[in-house]
């Protein structure tokens, strides 16, 4: 029987550094595994159990927008700090905490490359 345990996306950046705003500064990875200084940036970072690598490959940034689903069961506590520390980064078109048709709250955040829904049921 084949089994799963972790999903671990790459996600392409111009930038890292843009990147490690967004999880590292707002969301609050912390970085696991680190060659942001070599010759082709990137970094592993993880946080309650979820991880995502993160490179630096402008050819790929520029062909790839990802978007997420974080699931949380305190959406009030994410949405209050991430409004607080980066309201830079909620996503005008759903940017206070909203109860969808399909019956979930969501808010969501965005920076240059990556789409994130942050989400409770």
């Amino acid at each position: 029987m084949m089994s799963f345990t972790k999903l671990v996306p790459n996600v392409f950046y111009v930038n890292v550094h843009d990147a490690l705003k967004l999880f590292v500064d707002c969301l609050e990875f912390k970085i696991e595994h680190d060659e942001l200084d070599s010759k082709n940036p990137f970094c592993v970072i993880e946080r309650d159990g979820l991880r995502i690598n993160l490179f630096q490959d402008s050819a790929l940034a520029n062909e790839h927008y990802p978007e997420f689903r974080l699931v949380t069961n305190t959406i009030e506590d994410a949405y209050e700090k991430i409004s607080k520390s980066h309201p830079e980064f909620l996503h005008p078109n759903l940017s206070k905490i909203t109860l969808r048709p399909w019956g979930a709250k969501e808010f969501a955040i965005k920076d240059k490359q990556v789409g994130i829904i942050i989400q409770q049921w």
